[in-house]
């Protein structure tokens, strides 16, 4: 069996691309992307504890954060889709100008 310290080294660098990524593009799409790979690594990190300590509290909450995600995705992406079809662009710089 792996050790539950390499999964969790693994979350992180994960947890880090993902955040690193959201700071530095500029592009929607990618930013949500990143915010994505960043819930993953919470719930590597989630599912490795809970494997560790013989929990099955750390499954759950990870189906409950999909059930989130899933829903963010829709909601997420119909906003983008949206804002896209409205600018032609999906630059975050760019959308600053929807601000009332």
């Amino acid at each position: 069996m792996i050790d539950p310290g390499l999964y969790m080294a693994l979350a992180a660098v994960l947890f880090t691309i993902g955040a690193l990524g959201l700071l530095v593009r500029r592009n929607a799409l990618v930013m949500f992307m990143c915010i994505e790979l960043m819930l993953n690594a919470v719930n590597l990190t989630l599912i490795s504890a809970g494997r560790a300590l013989n929990d099955i509290n750390g499954q759950v909450a990870v189906f409950f954060i999909l059930v989130v995600a899933a829903a963010e995705v829709v909601v997420g992406l119909a906003i983008i889709v949206s804002i896209f079809r409205l600018k032609s662009t999906a630059s975050v710089d760019e959308l600053s100008e929807l601000r009332g």
